[in-house]
Parts: structure tokens; sequence; C-alpha cells
């Protein structure tokens, strides 16, 4: 078995619990970058949202500072409009079992979810009426594919990725909001190293900024690595980044301030592990990266950077949270909670999510 795959199932069991956080690094009503850093300099906390289930969320889309999607195990899918006072599942009806591990939001009303796993079990439904009603969009037909991550560009063109079928990525695009999917040519795509694979832990392995670029982070192989794609999937460029790769270690996630700016987290998703050299940076667009001067002490799997912060940006993992404000080049661990995904909203709510059902939004001290 592919060894992403069996990382997938291992981590479904393992159990990293979860928090909602809040978008930019500034607080609500603050009226400049300057008093949401001074807030940072306060001290973040969390403030547990309870969803009344045990469902584990690595798939999380912040909307804004009341709104959020998650996305778990057992075919679960909740909404909050409300700040987290209250959970509503509104997952497929006929969904129960699969494994959603991604969705994107554009409002409280439409939604994308993947569903990984092997054949018929990676699948993406979209929803315009807040999940009263679900399109199956996609449902893969390919017994060797196993898609991870999906991404937008906007509100209707997006992409998911697939571990690498005939020694490529697969790549599959929508135009329309994730109605319908088609499989994008794989000549554009650089080969793939042997066990090379992207890790469905946390909906950032795929991720865009702008209207045409996108990154893919991998690990599992000899090299841990980063593609970018200009053109939205068509063409492929790929880069060894300094984080150490094998069959449980690589990039989880990566996040872009711009297009040119990016951060990159991952290390041993294994407990207990060491993970030395887990956090890069680059300054290119991804054509080269560099090691963090002081990177988190262990192993994360989702990173954010979020609207309008700068150069500070989040980590969350099973062991805690770190704050980056030089940009990704030191992170400073202010939470020992254990989360999984982190996703931040362009109005500065930021939210994060993890196991048992777990959720929480990111506030900040008020000494």
């Amino acid at each position: 078995m592919n060894p992403m795959r069996a990382l997938v199932r291992t981590m479904t069991l393992a159990g990293v619990c979860g928090a909602l956080m809040a978008a930019s690094l500034q607080v609500p009503g603050t009226a400049s970058a300057r008093e949401g850093a001074a807030a940072w300099a306060r001290g973040p906390a969390w403030q547990p949202t309870p969803t009344g289930k045990q469902a584990r969320f690595r798939g999380l889309a912040a909307v804004g500072r009341k709104t959020a999607w998650l996305a778990g195990s057992g075919g679960t899918v909740l909404r909050t409009t409300d700040g987290g006072a209250t959970w509503r599942d509104v997952a497929p009806p006929d969904a129960e079992g699969l494994e959603f591990r991604d969705v994107e939001a554009f409002d409280a009303r439409r939604a994308v979810v993947l569903a990984i796993g092997e054949g018929d079990a990676s699948r993406v439904y979209q929803t315009s009426d807040g999940g009263a009603s679900w399109t199956l969009g996609f449902k893969n037909d390919d017994p060797r594919a196993f898609y991870d991550c999906v991404t937008f560009f906007d509100s209707r063109h997006g992409l998911a990725v697939s571990d690498p079928v005939d020694g490529r990525f697969r790549i599959i695009s929508t135009g329309d909001a994730g109605r319908t999917w088609r499989v994008l040519p794989s000549e554009g795509m650089p080969p793939a190293l042997e066990g090379e694979a992207g890790f469905a832990a946390s909906g950032q392995c795929l991720v865009s900024h702008g209207p045409r670029d996108v990154w893919l982070a991998t690990g599992g192989a000899s090299r841990s690595r980063v593609f970018h794609s200009g053109d939205r999937g068509l063409t492929w460029t790929v880069a060894d980044t300094p984080l150490p790769s094998s069959p449980s270690q690589g990039v989880f996630a990566v996040a872009f301030r711009d297009s040119r700016h990016g951060v990159a987290v991952g290390g041993d998703y294994r407990p207990g592990q060491p993970s030395p050299a887990a956090a890069a940076t680059t300054d290119d667009g991804g054509r080269t990266w560099r090691p963090a001067r002081r990177p988190p002490a262990e192993y994360r799997s989702g990173v954010v950077w979020p609207v309008y912060s700068g150069p500070a940006a989040l980590a969350v993992g099973p062991t805690g949270s770190d704050g980056t404000l030089d940009g990704g080049r030191t992170w400073t661990r202010f939470d020992t909670g254990s989360f999984d995904t982190v996703d931040c909203a362009a109005d500065g709510g930021c939210w994060a999510a993890g196991e048992k059902g777990r959720a929480a939004r990111l506030t900040f001290t008020t000494r």
C-alpha cells in the first residue's frame, strides 16, 4: 500500500484535537495591522466552540468571524453561522462512512467537500443551499487514484489532486463551482519520485493564491518537494525543500501570503518521533526553499498566512500551535493543545479544528 494511504488510515485512529481560529492576526474591531500586531503580542488564546460530534475534522473553511464549515470522518459536514455557538449537520445524505478531508467554502450557502480513499471512495460534493442538498460532482473511477486535497482560485474555478497515477500526480479541474470535473493532461506535470505522494492531513497539501497560482506539497520519498503551477494546473515546476522526507515525513501543508512569499510545515507524523527542520520559507514563489532558523519543535500538519497579517503566520499540529512574526523564519509555541488544521477568513476570523469534534476560534487576551 502507498505509505501516504497507510498514513491516512493510521492518523484517522491516532487522535488530534482542534480549534477554530481567526484570520489576519488583526482582532475584530482593531483599525490597523499595527493594532492587530499589538493584540498578538498580548497573547492569543483558544475559545472552544463545541460541535456535539465525535468526528475528526481535517477539513476546514473559514468564511468569516461568524461562518465556518467543517468536514471530517464518518461522512460528517458541519456549518456554523453564529460564531460557533451552534453547529448544524449539513452532510450529504449518502456520505455515511466517507472520510471527508477537505472543504472549500465561498459563503454560508456555497461549499465543496472532498472525500478521500481508494477507488470510488474519492469523491467531490457541491452545495449551493447551505447543505440542504448536494450534487455529486466527481466520483473516482480509477482504482489507482487516491485524491488528497482540493483548492479554488475563485468561486467557480478549482483543482483537486490525486497521488501519482502512471508516475505523475493527477489533477482534476472544475470551472462551474464543483458541479463537474475533468482530468487535466499529465504532460505538464514532472515525474513523481518513488513513493512520493500528498498527505491528506489538513486539506492544505494543495493551495492556491490569486487567479492562477497553485502549489502542491509532497513527501514520502527520498526528498520532500513543492510543485508550482502558474497556469491553473496545466504546467508545473518542482523544487526540493529542506524538510526531511520518508514514508512518514515530508511537507504536510503550505501557505502563501502572495505569489512569492510562502511557508511550508511538516515533519514526522508518528507520535513521539522528533521532527527537526519541520518548517521552511520561500520568497520566490517556491523555486527555492530555506530552512527556518527556529522551526516548530515538533511535527505540524496545518499552516495559514492570514490576509493582511504582514509577516505573521500560524501553524498547528498534534502537540500545539506556533506563531511567527517574521515570515516563518522563527516560530514560537503559544499553545500545547492538539490541532489538525487551521484557516483564516478575510474579515479577521481564524478557526482551527481536529479530533473528537473539537473546534475553536482564536481570540486575544485584553490585559
